[in-house]
Protein backbone atom coordinates (compact mmCIF):
# COMPACT_ATOMS: atom_id res chain seq x y z
CA UNK A 1 0.00 0.00 0.00
CA UNK A 2 1.18 3.34 -0.88
CA UNK A 3 2.38 5.68 2.01
CA UNK A 4 -0.11 8.43 3.39
CA UNK A 5 0.60 11.77 4.79
CA UNK A 6 -1.46 11.88 7.59
CA UNK A 7 -1.82 15.88 6.69
CA UNK A 8 -3.57 15.03 3.70
CA UNK A 9 -6.32 12.59 5.31
CA UNK A 10 -8.99 14.82 6.63
CA UNK A 11 -12.13 13.40 8.78
CA UNK A 12 -13.85 12.86 5.34
CA UNK A 13 -11.46 11.15 3.52
CA UNK A 14 -10.88 8.77 6.14
CA UNK A 15 -14.38 7.88 6.42
CA UNK A 16 -14.64 7.65 2.43
CA UNK A 17 -11.29 4.61 2.91
CA UNK A 18 -13.01 2.76 5.63
CA UNK A 19 -16.31 3.05 3.64
CA UNK A 20 -14.21 0.67 0.90
CA UNK A 21 -13.72 -1.96 3.68
CA UNK A 22 -16.73 -2.29 5.97
CA UNK A 23 -20.22 -1.78 5.23
CA UNK A 24 -22.33 1.06 7.65
CA UNK A 25 -21.28 1.69 10.94
CA UNK A 26 -20.88 5.55 9.98
CA UNK A 27 -21.06 6.44 13.46
CA UNK A 28 -17.87 4.34 14.73
CA UNK A 29 -16.40 5.56 11.22
CA UNK A 30 -16.52 8.80 11.94
CA UNK A 31 -15.60 8.63 15.74
CA UNK A 32 -12.10 7.06 14.79
CA UNK A 33 -11.57 9.35 11.85
CA UNK A 34 -11.57 12.42 14.33
CA UNK A 35 -9.24 10.21 16.80
CA UNK A 36 -7.02 10.13 13.88
CA UNK A 37 -7.31 13.79 12.76
CA UNK A 38 -6.42 14.69 16.09
CA UNK A 39 -2.82 12.88 16.28
CA UNK A 40 -2.05 14.84 13.88
CA UNK A 41 -3.75 18.28 15.28
CA UNK A 42 -2.04 17.58 18.36
CA UNK A 43 1.72 17.26 16.21
CA UNK A 44 1.14 20.95 14.83
CA UNK A 45 1.13 22.72 18.86
CA UNK A 46 4.05 23.53 20.54
CA UNK A 47 6.09 20.70 21.99
CA UNK A 48 4.91 21.48 25.90
CA UNK A 49 1.70 21.71 25.07
CA UNK A 50 1.62 18.21 23.18
CA UNK A 51 2.70 16.30 25.74
CA UNK A 52 -0.90 17.25 27.90
CA UNK A 53 -3.02 16.59 25.47
CA UNK A 54 -3.89 12.32 25.39
CA UNK A 55 -5.76 10.80 22.99
CA UNK A 56 -9.46 10.29 23.55
CA UNK A 57 -9.47 6.08 23.49
CA UNK A 58 -12.62 4.57 21.60
CA UNK A 59 -14.98 1.42 23.86
CA UNK A 60 -16.57 -0.01 20.44
CA UNK A 61 -20.15 -1.68 21.34
CA UNK A 62 -21.53 -4.40 19.61
CA UNK A 63 -22.24 -7.85 18.48
CA UNK A 64 -19.48 -9.80 16.71
CA UNK A 65 -18.51 -9.68 13.01
CA UNK A 66 -20.29 -6.10 12.51
CA UNK A 67 -17.00 -4.40 11.96
CA UNK A 68 -14.86 -3.66 15.15
CA UNK A 69 -11.73 -5.11 14.49
CA UNK A 70 -12.17 -4.17 11.00
CA UNK A 71 -12.28 -0.69 11.46
CA UNK A 72 -9.00 -0.41 13.96
CA UNK A 73 -6.98 -2.67 11.68
CA UNK A 74 -7.62 -0.95 8.22
CA UNK A 75 -7.15 2.50 10.36
CA UNK A 76 -3.48 1.16 11.14
CA UNK A 77 -2.85 0.07 7.70
CA UNK A 78 -4.02 3.21 6.19
CA UNK A 79 -1.68 5.56 8.37
CA UNK A 80 1.02 2.64 8.46
CA UNK A 81 0.39 2.92 12.18
CA UNK A 82 2.26 -0.11 14.45
CA UNK A 83 -1.34 -1.95 15.19
CA UNK A 84 -1.43 -4.90 17.93
CA UNK A 85 -4.69 -6.93 18.81
CA UNK A 86 -4.90 -8.85 22.51
CA UNK A 87 -7.96 -10.02 24.21
CA UNK A 88 -8.50 -8.78 27.66
CA UNK A 89 -9.84 -12.30 28.27
CA UNK A 90 -5.96 -13.63 28.07
CA UNK A 91 -5.11 -11.85 30.95
CA UNK A 92 -7.90 -13.48 33.08
CA UNK A 93 -7.24 -17.32 33.31
CA UNK A 94 -8.21 -18.98 36.55
CA UNK A 95 -5.45 -18.86 39.36
CA UNK A 96 -4.45 -15.73 37.56
CA UNK A 97 -2.52 -17.80 34.85
CA UNK A 98 -2.24 -15.45 32.03
CA UNK A 99 -0.17 -13.02 30.23
CA UNK A 100 1.29 -9.77 31.99
CA UNK A 101 -0.74 -6.87 30.68
CA UNK A 102 2.43 -4.81 29.82
CA UNK A 103 3.47 -7.75 26.56
CA UNK A 104 0.73 -5.53 24.79
CA UNK A 105 3.37 -2.62 24.54
CA UNK A 106 6.00 -4.80 24.39
CA UNK A 107 4.54 -6.76 21.17
CA UNK A 108 3.46 -3.39 19.90
CA UNK A 109 7.39 -2.40 20.08
CA UNK A 110 8.12 -5.66 18.27
CA UNK A 111 5.73 -4.70 15.44
CA UNK A 112 7.02 -1.42 15.68
CA UNK A 113 10.39 -2.56 15.38
CA UNK A 114 9.73 -5.32 12.41
CA UNK A 115 7.60 -2.06 10.45
CA UNK A 116 10.77 -0.14 10.15
CA UNK A 117 13.24 -2.76 9.71
CA UNK A 118 10.60 -3.33 6.87
CA UNK A 119 10.67 -0.19 5.35
CA UNK A 120 14.53 0.54 5.36
CA UNK A 121 15.06 -2.75 3.87
CA UNK A 122 12.76 -2.21 1.00
CA UNK A 123 14.69 0.99 0.40
CA UNK A 124 17.96 -0.50 0.18
CA UNK A 125 16.63 -3.52 -1.59
CA UNK A 126 18.35 -2.83 -5.05
CA UNK A 127 21.94 -2.43 -3.18
CA UNK A 128 21.47 -5.69 -1.06
CA UNK A 129 20.46 -7.80 -3.98
CA UNK A 130 23.63 -6.54 -6.01
CA UNK A 131 25.54 -7.61 -3.19
CA UNK A 132 24.44 -11.07 -3.07
CA UNK A 133 24.36 -11.16 -6.80
CA UNK A 134 27.95 -10.61 -6.43
CA UNK A 135 28.75 -13.25 -3.65
CA UNK A 136 27.10 -16.25 -5.89
CA UNK A 137 28.65 -14.81 -8.95
CA UNK A 138 32.21 -15.61 -6.68
CA UNK A 139 30.36 -19.22 -6.67
CA UNK A 140 29.42 -19.37 -10.54
CA UNK A 141 32.72 -18.26 -12.02
CA UNK A 142 36.40 -18.53 -11.02
CA UNK A 143 37.99 -15.72 -8.77
CA UNK A 144 40.16 -12.96 -11.07
CA UNK A 145 44.21 -13.59 -11.23
CA UNK A 146 45.78 -11.97 -8.80
CA UNK A 147 47.59 -8.45 -10.09
CA UNK A 148 51.13 -8.48 -10.38
CA UNK A 149 52.85 -7.67 -6.97
CA UNK A 150 53.95 -3.67 -6.26
CA UNK A 151 57.89 -3.54 -7.71
CA UNK A 152 57.36 -7.07 -9.54
CA UNK A 153 59.72 -7.24 -12.57
CA UNK A 154 56.72 -8.11 -14.36
CA UNK A 155 57.15 -6.98 -18.09
CA UNK A 156 54.62 -5.02 -19.46
CA UNK A 157 53.39 -7.59 -21.86
CA UNK A 158 52.60 -9.63 -18.93
CA UNK A 159 50.99 -6.22 -17.07
CA UNK A 160 48.89 -6.00 -20.56
CA UNK A 161 48.06 -9.87 -20.52
CA UNK A 162 46.48 -9.69 -16.81
CA UNK A 163 44.43 -6.30 -18.00
CA UNK A 164 42.97 -8.71 -20.82
CA UNK A 165 42.54 -11.48 -18.96
CA UNK A 166 40.67 -9.73 -16.03
CA UNK A 167 38.55 -7.76 -18.99
CA UNK A 168 37.58 -10.89 -20.25
CA UNK A 169 36.62 -12.61 -16.82
CA UNK A 170 34.82 -8.95 -16.16
CA UNK A 171 32.42 -9.48 -19.19
CA UNK A 172 31.79 -12.94 -18.32
CA UNK A 173 30.54 -12.46 -15.22
CA UNK A 174 28.23 -9.40 -16.68
CA UNK A 175 26.92 -12.09 -19.00
CA UNK A 176 26.36 -14.72 -15.62
CA UNK A 177 24.58 -11.64 -14.08
CA UNK A 178 22.16 -11.29 -16.40
CA UNK A 179 21.49 -15.11 -16.99
CA UNK A 180 20.97 -14.86 -13.35
CA UNK A 181 18.72 -12.41 -13.35
CA UNK A 182 16.81 -13.70 -16.31
CA UNK A 183 16.94 -17.34 -14.17
CA UNK A 184 18.89 -19.17 -16.02
CA UNK A 185 20.98 -20.57 -12.81
CA UNK A 186 17.60 -21.01 -10.54
CA UNK A 187 17.84 -24.89 -10.19
CA UNK A 188 22.09 -24.70 -10.36
CA UNK A 189 23.50 -25.69 -6.11
CA UNK A 190 25.43 -24.08 -4.48
CA UNK A 191 26.82 -23.88 -0.91
CA UNK A 192 27.02 -20.61 0.89
CA UNK A 193 27.16 -19.66 4.36
CA UNK A 194 23.97 -18.94 6.41
CA UNK A 195 23.56 -17.70 10.32
CA UNK A 196 22.14 -19.82 12.59
CA UNK A 197 18.73 -18.37 14.34
CA UNK A 198 18.72 -19.21 18.44
CA UNK A 199 15.97 -17.30 18.92
CA UNK A 200 13.11 -19.78 19.95
CA UNK A 201 14.33 -20.43 23.82
CA UNK A 202 13.88 -15.99 24.59
CA UNK A 203 10.70 -16.23 23.40
CA UNK A 204 9.45 -18.57 25.90
CA UNK A 205 10.13 -16.41 28.47
CA UNK A 206 9.59 -12.89 26.50
CA UNK A 207 5.44 -13.70 26.06
CA UNK A 208 5.29 -14.48 30.37
CA UNK A 209 7.24 -11.39 31.13
CA UNK A 210 10.19 -12.50 31.90
CA UNK A 211 11.89 -10.54 29.16
CA UNK A 212 14.01 -8.73 31.46
CA UNK A 213 15.50 -11.89 32.55
CA UNK A 214 16.42 -12.56 28.72
CA UNK A 215 17.87 -8.84 28.30
CA UNK A 216 19.82 -9.57 31.13
CA UNK A 217 21.76 -13.10 30.06
CA UNK A 218 22.37 -11.55 26.71
CA UNK A 219 24.08 -8.73 28.68
CA UNK A 220 26.19 -11.42 30.64
CA UNK A 221 26.78 -13.99 28.03
CA UNK A 222 26.69 -11.95 24.72
CA UNK A 223 28.93 -14.82 23.13
CA UNK A 224 26.00 -17.35 23.81
CA UNK A 225 23.68 -15.41 22.30
CA UNK A 226 25.77 -14.89 18.79
CA UNK A 227 24.75 -16.11 15.64
CA UNK A 228 27.35 -18.88 14.37
CA UNK A 229 27.28 -19.62 10.79
CA UNK A 230 26.80 -22.93 8.95
CA UNK A 231 27.73 -23.93 5.17
CA UNK A 232 24.74 -25.53 3.41
CA UNK A 233 23.80 -26.40 -0.27
CA UNK A 234 20.85 -24.71 -1.93
CA UNK A 235 19.36 -23.99 -5.19
CA UNK A 236 20.91 -20.42 -6.55
CA UNK A 237 16.91 -18.77 -6.41
CA UNK A 238 16.48 -19.41 -2.85
CA UNK A 239 20.53 -18.72 -2.04
CA UNK A 240 19.94 -15.28 -3.55
CA UNK A 241 16.60 -14.54 -1.24
CA UNK A 242 18.88 -15.84 1.82
CA UNK A 243 22.06 -13.75 0.77
CA UNK A 244 19.90 -10.60 -0.04
CA UNK A 245 18.66 -10.56 3.42
CA UNK A 246 21.60 -10.79 4.84
CA UNK A 247 22.80 -7.82 3.11
CA UNK A 248 20.19 -6.23 3.62
CA UNK A 249 20.33 -6.42 7.51
CA UNK A 250 24.08 -5.18 7.15
CA UNK A 251 23.07 -2.39 5.48
CA UNK A 252 20.80 -1.26 7.80
CA UNK A 253 21.19 1.28 10.67
CA UNK A 254 19.41 -1.18 13.83
CA UNK A 255 20.11 1.92 16.37
CA UNK A 256 18.50 4.30 14.33
CA UNK A 257 15.52 1.55 12.83
CA UNK A 258 14.86 0.96 16.96
CA UNK A 259 14.82 4.90 17.53
CA UNK A 260 12.47 5.42 14.75
CA UNK A 261 10.15 2.04 15.77
CA UNK A 262 9.73 3.63 19.44
CA UNK A 263 8.67 6.82 18.50
CA UNK A 264 6.84 5.79 16.36
CA UNK A 265 4.99 3.07 19.15
CA UNK A 266 4.79 5.92 21.12
CA UNK A 267 3.08 8.27 19.03
CA UNK A 268 1.28 6.75 16.65
CA UNK A 269 0.59 3.13 18.20
CA UNK A 270 -2.59 1.67 17.82
CA UNK A 271 -3.62 -1.27 20.41
CA UNK A 272 -6.87 -3.04 19.81
CA UNK A 273 -8.07 -4.86 23.10
CA UNK A 274 -11.17 -7.26 22.58
CA UNK A 275 -13.41 -8.86 24.83
CA UNK A 276 -12.77 -6.30 27.22
CA UNK A 277 -16.48 -6.80 28.34
CA UNK A 278 -14.90 -10.18 29.33
CA UNK A 279 -13.42 -8.84 32.22
CA UNK A 280 -16.25 -6.36 33.47
CA UNK A 281 -17.84 -6.46 36.67
CA UNK A 282 -16.75 -6.41 40.42
CA UNK A 283 -14.64 -9.23 42.75
CA UNK A 284 -17.30 -11.98 43.32
CA UNK A 285 -14.54 -13.78 45.38
CA UNK A 286 -15.19 -17.07 43.81
CA UNK A 287 -14.13 -18.39 40.91
CA UNK A 288 -12.10 -16.90 37.81
CA UNK A 289 -14.23 -13.35 38.30
CA UNK A 290 -11.61 -12.96 41.50
CA UNK A 291 -9.22 -11.65 38.87
CA UNK A 292 -11.47 -9.60 37.01
CA UNK A 293 -11.26 -6.24 39.11
CA UNK A 294 -7.41 -7.39 39.47
CA UNK A 295 -6.64 -6.98 35.54
CA UNK A 296 -8.54 -4.04 35.14
CA UNK A 297 -6.44 -2.21 37.64
CA UNK A 298 -3.29 -3.43 36.16
CA UNK A 299 -4.74 -2.36 32.33
CA UNK A 300 -5.30 1.15 33.89
CA UNK A 301 -1.35 2.44 34.46
CA UNK A 302 -0.87 1.46 30.48
CA UNK A 303 -3.79 3.11 29.36
CA UNK A 304 -3.63 6.30 31.51
CA UNK A 305 0.33 6.58 30.88
CA UNK A 306 3.26 4.75 31.85
CA UNK A 307 6.58 4.12 30.91
CA UNK A 308 7.17 0.10 30.22
CA UNK A 309 10.51 -1.71 29.49
CA UNK A 310 11.11 -3.59 26.76
CA UNK A 311 14.44 -4.84 25.17
CA UNK A 312 14.78 -2.32 22.91
CA UNK A 313 14.77 0.49 25.28
CA UNK A 314 11.73 2.32 27.03
CA UNK A 315 8.28 3.22 26.14
CA UNK A 316 6.08 5.39 27.18
CA UNK A 317 2.52 4.66 26.83
CA UNK A 318 0.67 8.55 26.84
CA UNK A 319 0.05 8.83 23.27
CA UNK A 320 -0.97 5.23 22.48
CA UNK A 321 -4.40 4.50 20.79
CA UNK A 322 -6.81 2.58 22.55
CA UNK A 323 -9.58 1.16 21.07
CA UNK A 324 -11.70 -1.26 23.87
CA UNK A 325 -14.64 -3.61 22.36
CA UNK A 326 -16.74 -5.87 23.51
CA UNK A 327 -20.99 -7.42 22.86
CA UNK A 328 -21.43 -6.19 26.10
CA UNK A 329 -24.87 -8.37 26.03
CA UNK A 330 -24.25 -9.80 29.80
CA UNK A 331 -21.93 -7.31 31.20
CA UNK A 332 -22.78 -3.30 30.61
CA UNK A 333 -20.07 -0.20 30.08
CA UNK A 334 -20.94 0.49 33.52
CA UNK A 335 -20.23 -2.44 35.38
CA UNK A 336 -16.13 -1.34 34.50
CA UNK A 337 -14.45 0.26 37.24
CA UNK A 338 -15.05 4.06 36.92
CA UNK A 339 -11.47 4.67 36.52
CA UNK A 340 -11.38 2.72 33.54
CA UNK A 341 -14.35 3.86 31.91
CA UNK A 342 -12.88 7.16 32.14
CA UNK A 343 -10.08 6.65 30.21
CA UNK A 344 -12.60 5.25 27.41
CA UNK A 345 -14.52 9.02 27.20
CA UNK A 346 -15.39 8.08 24.04
CA UNK A 347 -18.32 5.01 23.18
CA UNK A 348 -19.76 4.18 20.18
CA UNK A 349 -22.51 1.62 19.39
CA UNK A 350 -22.21 -0.65 16.19
CA UNK A 351 -25.48 -2.05 15.44
CA UNK A 352 -26.49 -5.68 14.27
CA UNK A 353 -25.93 -6.14 10.55
CA UNK A 354 -29.61 -6.15 8.35
CA UNK A 355 -30.39 -8.19 5.30
CA UNK A 356 -29.36 -5.31 3.34
CA UNK A 357 -26.17 -4.57 5.13
CA UNK A 358 -25.10 -8.19 4.82
CA UNK A 359 -25.71 -8.28 0.70
CA UNK A 360 -23.68 -5.31 0.35
CA UNK A 361 -21.21 -7.14 2.23
CA UNK A 362 -20.85 -9.86 0.17
CA UNK A 363 -20.27 -7.44 -3.10
CA UNK A 364 -19.49 -4.13 -2.65
CA UNK A 365 -16.11 -4.38 -0.52
CA UNK A 366 -13.07 -3.98 -2.14
CA UNK A 367 -11.90 -7.36 -0.30
CA UNK A 368 -15.93 -8.45 -0.62
CA UNK A 369 -16.48 -12.50 -0.51
CA UNK A 370 -17.73 -12.84 -3.81
CA UNK A 371 -14.30 -11.56 -5.34
CA UNK A 372 -12.44 -13.47 -3.15
CA UNK A 373 -14.56 -16.63 -3.97
CA UNK A 374 -14.12 -15.76 -7.78
CA UNK A 375 -10.62 -15.58 -8.04
CA UNK A 376 -10.19 -18.41 -6.33
CA UNK A 377 -12.96 -20.97 -8.20
CA UNK A 378 -10.57 -18.50 -11.60
CA UNK A 379 -6.86 -20.23 -10.79
CA UNK A 380 -8.84 -23.77 -11.30
CA UNK A 381 -10.18 -21.98 -14.91
CA UNK A 382 -13.82 -21.74 -13.43
CA UNK A 383 -16.08 -19.10 -13.24
CA UNK A 384 -18.62 -18.44 -11.52
CA UNK A 385 -21.04 -15.85 -11.56
CA UNK A 386 -23.75 -14.57 -8.91
CA UNK A 387 -26.92 -13.13 -9.86
CA UNK A 388 -28.12 -10.38 -8.02
CA UNK A 389 -31.50 -12.98 -6.53
CA UNK A 390 -28.68 -15.15 -5.49
CA UNK A 391 -27.16 -11.92 -3.23
CA UNK A 392 -30.48 -11.67 -1.57
CA UNK A 393 -31.19 -15.31 -0.74
CA UNK A 394 -27.42 -16.07 0.95
CA UNK A 395 -28.39 -12.58 2.41
CA UNK A 396 -31.20 -14.26 3.65
CA UNK A 397 -30.33 -17.28 4.55
CA UNK A 398 -27.49 -15.77 7.09
CA UNK A 399 -29.75 -13.75 8.82
CA UNK A 400 -31.92 -16.34 9.76
CA UNK A 401 -28.86 -18.65 11.05
CA UNK A 402 -28.12 -15.70 13.20
CA UNK A 403 -31.37 -14.89 14.50
CA UNK A 404 -31.73 -19.29 14.91
CA UNK A 405 -28.48 -19.14 16.47
CA UNK A 406 -25.56 -17.41 18.02
CA UNK A 407 -25.23 -14.01 16.36
CA UNK A 408 -21.88 -13.70 14.35
CA UNK A 409 -22.66 -11.29 11.86
CA UNK A 410 -21.13 -11.29 8.69
CA UNK A 411 -18.62 -14.12 9.31
CA UNK A 412 -21.87 -16.18 8.96
CA UNK A 413 -21.97 -15.57 5.44
CA UNK A 414 -18.55 -17.58 5.03
CA UNK A 415 -20.28 -20.58 6.85
CA UNK A 416 -22.93 -19.88 3.87
CA UNK A 417 -21.05 -19.54 0.98
CA UNK A 418 -18.51 -22.17 1.49
CA UNK A 419 -21.65 -24.71 2.00
CA UNK A 420 -22.87 -23.73 -0.83
CA UNK A 421 -19.99 -23.64 -2.79
CA UNK A 422 -18.77 -27.09 -1.28
CA UNK A 423 -19.03 -29.42 -4.51
CA UNK A 424 -17.80 -26.68 -7.11
CA UNK A 425 -14.53 -26.26 -4.92
CA UNK A 426 -14.34 -29.74 -4.61
CA UNK A 427 -14.79 -31.05 -8.27
CA UNK A 428 -13.13 -27.99 -9.79
CA UNK A 429 -9.89 -29.21 -11.40
CA UNK A 430 -12.60 -31.43 -13.49
CA UNK A 431 -14.88 -28.30 -14.34
CA UNK A 432 -12.23 -25.84 -16.25
CA UNK A 433 -13.34 -23.94 -18.74
CA UNK A 434 -16.81 -24.25 -17.17
CA UNK A 435 -19.20 -20.85 -16.47
CA UNK A 436 -21.62 -21.40 -13.69
CA UNK A 437 -24.43 -19.39 -12.72
CA UNK A 438 -25.24 -18.65 -8.98
CA UNK A 439 -29.01 -17.99 -8.44
CA UNK A 440 -31.17 -17.81 -5.56
CA UNK A 441 -32.65 -21.83 -7.00
CA UNK A 442 -29.24 -22.88 -6.61
CA UNK A 443 -28.51 -21.04 -3.61
CA UNK A 444 -31.96 -23.09 -2.33
CA UNK A 445 -31.11 -26.38 -3.72
CA UNK A 446 -27.35 -26.36 -2.10
CA UNK A 447 -28.00 -25.14 2.07
CA UNK A 448 -30.44 -26.80 4.35
CA UNK A 449 -30.75 -23.99 7.76
CA UNK A 450 -31.06 -27.31 9.43
CA UNK A 451 -27.79 -28.67 8.73
CA UNK A 452 -26.15 -25.74 9.58
CA UNK A 453 -27.79 -25.19 13.18
CA UNK A 454 -26.67 -27.72 16.02
CA UNK A 455 -28.64 -30.13 17.53
CA UNK A 456 -28.37 -27.37 20.89
CA UNK A 457 -29.15 -24.82 18.41
CA UNK A 458 -32.67 -27.15 17.17
CA UNK A 459 -33.12 -27.73 21.29
CA UNK A 460 -33.38 -24.02 22.19
CA UNK A 461 -35.53 -23.06 19.09
CA UNK A 462 -38.05 -26.12 20.58
CA UNK A 463 -38.39 -24.37 23.76
CA UNK A 464 -39.31 -21.31 22.50
CA UNK A 465 -41.92 -22.41 19.66
CA UNK A 466 -39.56 -23.54 17.06
CA UNK A 467 -39.78 -27.62 15.97
CA UNK A 468 -37.12 -29.12 13.56
CA UNK A 469 -39.93 -29.08 11.09
CA UNK A 470 -40.60 -25.76 10.95
CA UNK A 471 -37.23 -24.48 10.74
CA UNK A 472 -37.12 -23.04 7.25
CA UNK A 473 -35.00 -24.26 4.50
Amino acid sequence: MKKVDIETLTPKEIVKYLDKYIIGQDEAKKAVAIALRNRWRRQQLPKEIQEEIYPKNILLIGPTGVGKTEIARRIAKLTRSPFVKVEASKFTEVGYVGRDVESMIRDLVEVAVNMVKNEYKEMVKEKAKYEAEEKILDLLIPSYPKPPPIGSDFSESKIKEYEEIRRRRQALREKFRQKLRKGDFDDEEVEIEVKENYGGMIEIFSSSGIEEIAMQMKDMLPGFFQKKTKKRKMKVKEALEVLTQEEADKLIDMDKVIREALERAEQNGIIFIDEIDKIAGRESGIGPDVSREGVQRDLLPIIEGSTVTTKYGMIKTDHILFFGAGAFNVAKPSDLIPELQGRFPIKVDLHSLTKEDLARILIEPENSLIKQYQLLLQTEGVQIEFTQDAIDAIAELALKVNELSENIGARRLHTIIEKMLFDISFNAPELKGKKIVIDSKFVHDNIDIKEILTAEDIRKRRKIGFVKEEIPK
